[in-house]
């Protein structure tokens, strides 16, 4: 890669130590080092037990108490004696509710593979009967010293059916779950199209709560100082190990920063409960209030970070000499640019330096309380919730007095370097931004109360008006109509000729088509032997996949539509799965005998569910051989139907029971392109 090629990364995985040491001064990358820390589940909570251990449970008393299996089984059974369950169980690296159960007793656990076991918390706080939690908005842009922001606006999710604590509803995961991924399959999930209601259907906003939980008399300021706490707290006890990976991979520290989705469970209590921290949160928009959101978000979000606007035409070049020319950000001002970031917050740093000066800072000291300031100033919708007037006061015994950097129990721990530090970076920075605070008294200082009562105001204020755009980009339903028909005849045309579908080409066609099904089974009148028919195939395309998808049937006693939520969800996960796999297949050239690439790229781009059935149902029918798209060799006989979906069990329980005479099949299995081994992200 070339570092020059890019102003701001953004990966939605963590990126290798290659990148982050070729940061130049003026670029940016959406993730810290090492924040796996905190959004892994196991990793998460045994970062704040270690705290837990050494400033006290009741001090961090906001996480359900949780066990990593297999290796604390033991200490699982023994908590479970004394708390009778439930649990709910957790991939241990998962996300959008993949792999998540609920459990009475430990010895209902499915599987032997290593996973999270949690308290369930089964007093949630219902509106209108039904369960929900938060999903907010958590922005870090620097670990030393310490800058942590909370959006002003979230999200609140709903699950779909009405909750009820009975151990004969425990298996029901659009009660128990509100996670959207989930619950946009049930029939009765209400989606609303008006981008200006902010409290209708299955998914709020977080300040329509707050207002409706006002309006019940609910201490919602309260609320929102222990939200902020536990963020606050969580961000300290998985610092360190982030702290070391920048010190060590990171050369320019303020080139990173990193958006987390904190998920939030409110009880009946009103006490806040950390279910997960999310490592880049969706920022998919499926109803108009997630683009106003959003949208909204994304540039807040890279307004507070500052992105320098470099002329190509002027920046240095992609030499080793220029590379160690360029020093510091100070240089990067040089360049010409637009109004930036940078440029406000040199400016400032310009009209202010005399009186900095007289502070008696160093010029890096100096450097970082500008660049607070003025990102401080262009923070739009974010709140900041560290540095505060009060955060000194509540958060110094968790840092080091020394060095500033969170405290833990193994300050080392596994994969972590000493801190090199010399200078208290947060407790300066306090004492710059906030002198009256810092200063013993015992009367209310009044920044501090204007402070609280501006934050949490902010928090219950409505979004501004939004407004309905149409997303039609000029295609007139003839034109792709056509295109449909050319491009599908072509494919067949070349299908009879001798020509086959790719392994990768089948596949993404496969995936697309089972994009249909998943589309058809969450529609209100779907067909229950169709959901039967889908069940069958996950029972029996579960092993073909690389990864382990474990299918487990929905419980008998949910309610059809129930049943039909739970299948639609697991055929999600399995074609998240499928479609993951199908990137690895090589189909950048055209191979021997096989489809152009170029020709069914166009095809898919304009196919429907119709079109994709007649062109697998072509492959399996011309070559006798449903592996390229099924995963496994076999001989797939004829098909009983027109139907893909019909045929779907038929094919793969014909595939299993032929994989031992695979050498049936008419496709010459050496011209077939293998999948390109990847490494584990």
């Amino acid at each position: 890669m070339n570092e020059m090629d890019f102003n701001i990364l953004w990966m939605g995985n963590h990126p290798k130590p290659d990148i982050l040491r070729n940061l130049m001064p003026y670029q940016k990358v959406n993730h810290f080092p090492r924040s796996y820390e905190i959004t892994r589940k196991d990793r998460l909570y045994k970062n704040i037990e270690a705290m837990q251990r050494s400033k006290g449970l009741r001090n961090l008393d906001f996480i359900p108490q949780t066990f990593l299996l297999p290796t604390e089984s033991r200490e699982l059974l023994t908590a479970h004696f004394r708390y009778r369950g439930p649990w709910i169980v957790k991939p241990k690296a998962s996300s959008r509710g993949r792999g998540i159960y609920i459990v009475n007793s430990p010895e209902k656990i499915l599987t032997d593979e290593s996973v999270i076991v949690a308290q369930y918390i089964n007093n949630p706080l219902l509106v209108d009967g039904h369960k929900c939690d938060l999903r907010l908005y958590v922005a870090v842009t620097n670990y030393d010293p310490l800058l942590i922001y909370l959006y002003e606006e979230g999200l609140v999710r709903f699950a779909t059916v009405k909750y009820d604590g009975g151990n004969q509803y425990i298996w029901n995961p659009c009660m128990h779950l509100c996670n959207y991924s989930i619950n946009k399959f049930h029939v009765d999930y209400v989606k609303s199209e008006d981008p200006d209601a902010e409290d209708v259907g299955h998914k709020w906003t977080l300040s329509a709560l707050l207002r409706h939980l006002r309006s019940m008399g609910q201490d919602t300021e309260l609320l929102m100082q222990r939200i902020e706490d536990i963020i606050i707290k969580s961000i300290l006890a998985t610092a360190s190990g982030i702290v070391s990976g920048i010190k060590q991979f990171v050369k320019y520290p303020e080139a990173c920063f990193e958006l987390f989705g904190f998920d939030i469970l409110i009880d009946d209590t009103l006490k806040p409960w950390l279910l997960e921290v999310n490592l880049t949160p969706s920022l998919g928009c499926d109803s108009p209030l997630d683009v106003r959101l959003k949208s909204a978000l994304i540039a807040d979000l890279l307004t507070l970070v500052g992105i320098p606007a470099i002329d190509p035409m002027l920046r240095p070049q992609s030499t080793q000499l220029n590379r160690s020319a360029v020093t510091s950000t100070k240089r990067i001002v040089n360049y010409r640019r637009v109004h930036s970031a940078e440029t406000l917050s040199q400016r400032k740093k310009n009209a202010s330096k005399s009186n900095i000066n007289k502070s008696g800072l160093t010029i890096e000291q100096q450097r970082i309380v500008a660049s607070v300031k003025a990102q401080f100033e262009r923070r739009g919708g974010f709140v900041r919730i560290f540095p505060s007037p009060k955060s000194w006061e509540m958060y110094a015994q968790y840092l080091d007095p020394t060095t500033g950097i969170p405290i833990v129990s193994d300050p080392l721990g596994p994969g972590r370097v000493p801190h090199q530090i010399n200078t208290n970076h947060n407790l300066m920075l306090h004492e710059q931004l906030f002198p009256a605070a810092s200063r013993t008294t015992d009367f209310i200082i009044p920044e501090v109360t204007l402070d609280r009562l501006s934050r949490y105001e902010r928090y219950e204020r409505a979004l501004v008006k939004g407004h309905k755009q149409s997303l039609d980009r000029g295609h007139s339903k003839e034109n792709i109509d056509t295109d449909k028909h050319k491009y599908k005849s072509q494919v067949v045309q070349s299908m009879h000729e001798g020509n086959k579908l790719s392994p990768g080409e089948a596949r993404k066609a496969f995936g697309l088509y089972l994009g249909h099904i998943l589309r058809k089974i969450s529609q209100p009148n779907a067909d229950p032997a169709c959901c039967d028919l889908v069940m069958k195939f996950l029972q029996q395309s579960a092993s073909n996949l690389r990864t382990p998808f474990f299918f487990t049937l929905p419980s008998s006693k949910l309610s059809e539509k129930d049943r039909a939520a739970v299948t639609a969800k697991q055929l999600s996960d399995f074609l998240h799965l499928y479609n993951r796999e199908t990137d690895l297949y090589a189909d950048t050239v055209d191979r021997p005998r096989t489809v152009p690439n170029r020709l069914f790229q166009k095809f898919l781009a304009a196919a429907n569910e119709q079109d994709l059935d007649d062109i697998l149902s072509l492959q399996t029918r011309l070559y006798k051989c449903a592996h390229s798209f099924l995963g496994r060799s076999g001989f797939a006989g004829n098909l009983p139907g027109p139907n893909l979906l019909g045929s779907l069990p038929h094919i793969t329980s014909r595939v299993y029971s032929n994989a031992a005479t695979s050498e049936q099949c008419k496709c010459n299995q050496s011209s077939i392109t293998r999948p390109i081994k990847a490494a584990r992200t």
